[in-house]
């Protein structure tokens, strides 16, 4: 971990700033997934694509090779064996994520029939289960319909994460830790957080799939 924290902090030094809060995050969710328990993510704009982003280096291989263990691996030979060891061979383990942002039709139908600024308050409500964590990214801090996520999850028992810029907005008041990047202008936050949640995947992949 301290390896991964020092080449962030040496291309990027003023998140030197982060690095108690990007710790604090990362046992969170080491935490999290020990417990067998899943990330929600959601977030407007450049963060809505941060949220996929994440979720494809969590829910499958980044830098690592990660194969299916040997029960799940013969299990899929025995009950298929015309295809067991395609499906095994093809078949990576995973860190359960999900991006709240993908889904059109419902977040169309919420927002058109309910209230749009509860479109990801709804998911959490519906998806979101005690132990499991929630990642709201907001370059103010102040997105409303990513702080009544942060709400609802903090009603239902789970752990909140935010990452946002300088101030931390509301964001700070509700998250159980919040990733504040020491500067102002929305394009230079959201260039320094694609760094911070690389490093944070390739902790906690070493952690889980590491040798």
């Amino acid at each position: 971990m301290k390896f991964e924290i020092d080449r962030l902090v040496t291309k990027y030094p003023e998140l030197s700033a982060c690095v108690a809060d990007i710790e604090e995050t990362f046992q969170l969710l080491r935490e999290t997934y020990r417990n067998e328990g899943q990330v929600l993510l959601c977030g407007n704009g450049g963060s809505a694509a941060d949220c996929e982003h994440i979720v494809g280096e969590l829910m499958k291989g980044f830098l690592l090779k990660r194969p299916v263990n040997d029960s799940i691996k013969k299990k899929l030979q025995e009950d298929f064996p015309n295809d067991g060891d395609y499906l095994a061979d093809h078949l990576q383990g995973a860190l359960p994520a999900i991006s709240l942002v993908s889904q059109s039709s419902l977040i169309s139908a919420f927002a058109n029939d309910i209230a749009a600024d509860m479109i990801y308050a709804q998911q959490v409500f519906g998806y979101g289960r005690p132990g499991d964590a929630v990642i709201g990214i907001s370059t103010s801090g102040n997105s409303k319909n990513v702080i009544h996520a942060l709400q609802v999850a903090r009603a239902k028992g789970l752990k909140t994460i935010g990452l946002t810029g300088k101030n931390g907005g509301q964001m700070n008041s509700i998250c159980d830790v919040t990733i504040c990047v020491p500067l102002e202008e929305t394009l230079d936050i959201q260039e320094r957080h694609l760094p911070i949640y690389h490093t944070l995947c390739v902790m906690l992949e070493k952690e889980f799939f590491g040798q």
